[in-house]
């Protein structure tokens, strides 16, 4: 078959057919996922294609950039008290359970440190992109994203170190990089602004995506993949925003909602056909099983008893928060395949945790009765604008 028709039936495949399936509260992304093991069990290593190796390096590293776009830190700092708490219960709970893989599962530390954050970190797009399919209420939302937003860049700051700590010279010199980036991308963006944008107008939408890839290959260069740069990327665009509006502006924010969403199912698709046939056995289902059934309950735990003992919050509402932060379907797939790549983790241990992300994320769509996404743009906020409200008083 002509290669250009291939991928026509793929793109119909991957941005069409999940959509139908939602109706039976499947999120798209488990679809999509599924489709790429399919296609690996059918074609084997003909199912790897570098075209769609480009366009999954596009949606996670666009997926991303819009996620940093969405911290606020002045919202945040709204619940500055209760999240700090939050992110102490965060860390105490990843180095613990760090520590346990790396005592008792025969792991190295860095990967029982992945391993912990590949458990225990929400995939904080993915919920963003979600809140308006699960009936929250305002004070919820807030909690949910902000929590959500904080336990991400934890999660990044934690992924980072390491994933370089094995060497202290790398872990300077990408220090280094990574603070020379910090610096440099204010200076980039307005040096844009300032030369390009006045005799391109309309370019902003397009400078604020190159330079999100720029910086994601920056830090996959340094080997802590593309989400690291492009998250920052964002985060830096979004704290230039009162002397650049238009780089976040409301215009700027839906076309990158628009632009993640196509791009975002290949990535998932990609993740399937990187799936190992080992990573399908029973031995992978009975430890995803195991994994499931004492991690996923603890999380909840923490984050209800958390909620009860800070606000004094009733079960219900403290569990649909719990509940809401689930997911963590992205940090999984992109932290097991890292962990796989570079420190050879068995395959039974990389199917345990694509069952684990296919569960928590099921977990929402089935007790609030709604099939979540990962699309950024079925989520338009009622005013327009990318601020999250903060607690309700």
């Amino acid at each position: 078959m002509n290669q250009d028709v291939i991928y026509l039936l793929l793109i119909f495949a991957l941005l069409v057919i999940p959509r139908a399936v939602q109706r039976f509260s499947v999120p798209a992304p488990l679809t999509c996922l599924l489709f790429g093991i399919g296609a690996v069990l059918w074609l084997g290593d003909g199912a790897h294609d570098a075209v769609v190796n480009l366009l999954a390096i596009l949606g996670i590293s666009s997926l991303f950039l819009f996620a940093g776009l969405e911290v606020d830190l002045a919202q945040l700092r709204k619940g500055l008290w209760p999240l700090l708490l939050h992110l102490l219960i965060r860390s105490a709970t990843l180095v613990g359970v760090a520590w346990l893989a790396w005592h008792y599962a025969g792991l190295s530390w860095q990967a029982a440190g992945l391993l912990a954050l590949a458990l225990l970190t929400p995939s904080t797009g993915f919920i963003m992109d979600s809140l308006a399919q699960l009936g929250l209420n305002e004070e919820e939302r807030f909690w949910v994203t902000s929590k959500a937003i904080a336990g991400e860049l934890l999660a990044l700051v934690a992924m980072f170190v390491v994933m370089q700590a094995d060497d202290p010279l790398q872990l300077g010199l990408s220090s280094l990089v990574l603070t020379a980036m910090l610096v440099g991308l204010p200076l980039l963006f307005i040096g844009l602004g300032r030369w390009v944008a006045p005799h391109a107008p309309g370019s902003e939408f397009s400078l604020l995506v190159m330079v999100g890839m720029l910086a994601a290959y920056i830090t996959y260069w340094l080997g802590v993949y593309y989400l690291v740069g492009a998250f920052i990327a964002g985060l830096v665009a979004r704290l230039l925003q009162r002397r650049m509006p238009l780089l976040a502006s409301h215009d700027n924010l839906h076309a990158l909602r628009l632009f993640s969403s196509f791009f975002v199912p290949f990535y998932f698709f990609n993740a399937g056909t990187h799936v190992p046939g080992d990573a399908l056995s029973l031995e992978a289902l009975g430890l995803g099983v195991l994994i499931t059934l004492v991690v996923l309950p603890l999380r909840l735990a923490v984050i209800v008893l958390q909620r009860r003992m800070v606000f004094g919050e009733s079960l219900r509402s403290s569990l649909r928060v719990a509940l809401a932060l689930s997911p963590t379907l992205i940090f999984t797939l992109v932290l097991a395949g890292i962990m796989r790549e570079h420190f050879a983790v068995p395959p039974v241990l990389y199917g345990a945790l694509l069952f684990y992300a296919a569960v928590t994320t099921l977990l929402p769509s089935l007790v609030f009765r709604n099939a979540l996404d990962v699309d950024p743009a079925q989520y338009e906020r009622p005013d327009g604008d990318a601020q999250q409200k903060g607690p309700a008083t």
